[in-house]
């Protein structure tokens, strides 16, 4: 190894000093931190729109996944270490972080969003929430190459004998595809009315419409509860694929399904009912003062970004207007029925409810499909409702209504 003599020392070290302050002076990306709940597929499609916002920007963006997206959530804003955006679990989330003053206005148009996405985001004209993606609860799929069209009505269909695909597993949110079904039930059996009043918190849990449509989606599903609650609910749409049953229930993107198989003469579906639609998003707020979050958050709620998302794979779904063109035709289908006037578009029972209440309901959903008497499930319900809910006078109240049709002021 050849040593350096004296002045050549000298001279890299010269040269070492003059170059460090320009090596120093590099100045680093800002940073923007999201906390979100998606995995596989989904996080996949998320991310690749973070690719492309990170192509354009100086600015990195650094995701936070989490399962346990209610409770992180909660602990980061007590501890006063909020991530600078996080995807809301609910919007009763986006309600109670507003009135505790953690969830900061945002300058973001979301006029192209169609109701109730748009209003459940905001507060009078003020924008807190942006519905970054969407999806229609409301469709029973099944095999078109094995099963006949299923009927449009649940009154119909609890009149067949059929062998339905029942997973109940996520997780911390384990429950939850049960209570979709129950809300799904409501909507199309008692309407607008009874189903926006349990939501909100005014209707009890154990007479009414609530328990018939406890008491219906128990008979329907009688013969497939034997381990629902500990199968994953991913996996029981997968077992159709595999013959085990004949229908499913729930949104596109909770099918275990690859985007060649769901088509006219594969996978389809129909919607449950033929006037209003379960609905539902993954909204997105701010927890602090990053501008650059204020950048991302701007892009995400964009067309361009909207569109380069539904046409990744996870079947998303935008509530944007100006989003109109899918990769897969029965995808684009349901986009679709977002911006039909022939649906009142109804959102996620539990996803509008205090997030302590729809989290009671999930276990109630477990405890029942598990062989529980419902009778005290129900009662117990309404109490966390009283002490934790909307009907609670010092609970906030949904951010906007809770069904509309698209196109609503």
């Amino acid at each position: 190894m050849r040593r350096l003599t004296a002045p050549l020392l000298r001279c890299a070290l010269v040269l070492g000093l003059l170059l460090a302050p320009v090596a120093c002076s590099e100045p680093e990306k800002d940073k923007v931190t999201i906390m979100v709940p998606w995995s596989g597929t989904e996080f996949k499609a998320f991310y690749a729109v973070v690719k492309d916002f990170e192509r354009d920007h100086d600015i990195d963006i650094e995701p936070q996944v989490t399962r346990a997206l209610t409770q992180q959530l909660d602990a980061a804003v007590a501890a006063d270490a909020q991530p600078d955006l996080a995807v809301l679990p609910s919007v009763g989330a986006i309600a109670k972080y507003r009135k505790e003053g953690a969830l900061s206005k945002l300058d973001v148009d979301t006029d192209a969003y169609v109701q109730p996405f748009r209003g459940l985001g905001m507060n009078g004209k003020d924008v807190y929430a942006v519905p970054v993606k969407a999806d229609v609860k409301s469709l029973i799929w099944y095999d078109a190459r094995v099963t006949p069209r299923p009927p449009e009505s649940w009154s119909a269909l609890r009149t067949r004998s059929v062998r339905w695909c029942l997973g109940l597993e996520s997780g911390p949110t384990s429950g939850w595809p049960g209570a979709d079904w129950i809300a799904d039930i409501l909507l199309a059996d008692a309407g607008v009315g009874p189903y926006t009043a349990w939501a909100s918190g005014d209707a009890k849990w154990d007479k009414g419409p609530v328990k018939d449509a406890w008491t219906a989606w128990g008979d329907l599903v009688a013969g497939a509860r034997k381990g629902a609650a500990a199968f994953n609910f991913r996996a029981a749409a997968e077992k159709m694929t595999k013959r085990g049953c004949s229908l499913s229930h729930g949104a596109l993107s909770a099918m275990a399904f690859e985007s060649a198989q769901v088509k006219d003469d594969g996978y389809t579906y129909v919607p449950s009912s033929r006037e209003a639609l379960q609905v539902s998003a993954d909204f997105v707020g701010k927890f602090t003062g990053n501008k650059s979050a204020d950048e991302f958050i701007k892009y995400l709620a964009s067309a361009q970004a909207q569109q380069a998302w539904v046409n990744e794979p996870g079947f998303a779904l935008s509530a944007d207007n100006r989003v109109t063109e899918y990769g897969n035709a029965t995808q684009g289908r349901i986009a679709a029925m977002l911006r039909s006037p022939r649906y009142t578009l109804c959102f996620s029972a539990a996803d509008a409810m205090d997030p302590d209440v729809s989290a009671a309901f999930y276990r109630a959903v477990l405890d029942s499909t598990n062989g529980k008497d419902l009778t005290p499930l129900l009662a117990a319900l309404n109490r966390v409702q009283k002490e934790l809910g909307y009907a609670h006078p010092e609970s906030p109240p949904p951010p906007g209504p809770l069904c509309s049709h698209p196109n609503q002021p």
